[in-house]
């Protein structure tokens, strides 16, 4: 399997499983939001704060399926890495608010750490590709 299609499948699959975890924050929040991995969740109009995750989730599963659908690969790459950066905060947070250890680093981390080696599969694509085109 060549780099590209395995940097392609691992697009897909991030972007199908944050549509997934967006939408779900939007249509059944009570469902989804237990395995976060904080120890509490809001109560009341606090609650609209699940909205905003499952605005911001599922607008990032469909940046990444724009850029994938327009045939810009590096600049997925790149934005891959930047969306990289939203499960490390993810992590911090459960961290830093006395949440799960396990779902910090088990489900936060590990999500950062496949994005971010799925932006670097799709900016070496270009650089093996240059490098290609150079010895031909």
């Amino acid at each position: 399997m060549t780099i590209s299609r395995i940097a392609t499948a691992l697009s897909l699959i991030g972007a199908a499983f944050i549509l997934y975890i967006g939408i779900s924050y939007l249509v059944t929040p009570e469902t989804i939001a237990t395995g976060f991995g904080l120890p509490e969740w809001p109560k009341g109009d606090a609650v609209a704060f699940m909205n905003l995750k499952g605005v911001r989730d599922t607008v990032s599963g469909l940046l990444i399926l724009v850029l994938l659908a327009t045939e810009q690969r590096y600049a997925l790459g790149i934005v891959t890495l930047v969306i990289a950066l939203v499960p490390i905060g993810d992590m911090l947070t459960v961290l830093s608010w006395g949440g799960s250890t396990a779902a910090a680093f088990g489900i936060h981390g590990l999500t950062a750490a496949l994005v971010a080696v799925t932006g670097v599969l799709l900016i070496r694509e270009r650089t093996v590709a240059n490098r290609s085109a150079v010895s031909a």
